[in-house]
Formats: C-alpha cells, structure tokens, sequence
C-alpha cells in the first residue's frame, strides 16, 4: 500500500517507531522499510493500526467516564 502514511499513523498513536515494532512483534528495521516506502506496508499492519487507534479511543472514553 505506497499511499497509506505509516509515519502519521504511528505519531497519531503517540508512538515511536520502535515502541509500535515492538507492540506489533516485528523488527524496528521493517518498520523503518514500511516508512520509507522501501516495501510496502503489508494490509495485515494496516489493520493492526485501525485497532491501536480504536483502543486508544476507547482508553480515552474510559478516562472520561470513568474518572480513572
């Protein structure tokens, strides 16, 4: 996918690109290579990213609204 901004999307999780290597379980060196557009970003990191964000959303709903 050579459109897709990896590099936003990890920012937009408040990560690093080594701290989302890790969460994900791959190397840092294959997150530098989706970001750079040396290969593309596999579909399966995609999704994987729609979920961080959706956690994090849900993290923060539970903040609110349950004063934790």
């Amino acid at each position: 996918m050579t459109d897709y901004d990896l590099k936003r999307e990890i920012r937009k999780l408040g990560m690093t690109q080594k701290e989302f290597a890790k969460n994900i379980g791959v190397a840092e060196n294959t997150v530098s290579q989706w970001v750079r557009g040396v290969i593309d970003t596999p579909r399966w990191t995609i999704r994987i990213v729609e979920l961080l964000h959706k956690e994090k959303r849900y993290e923060e709903a539970k903040k609110l609204f349950c004063n934790n």
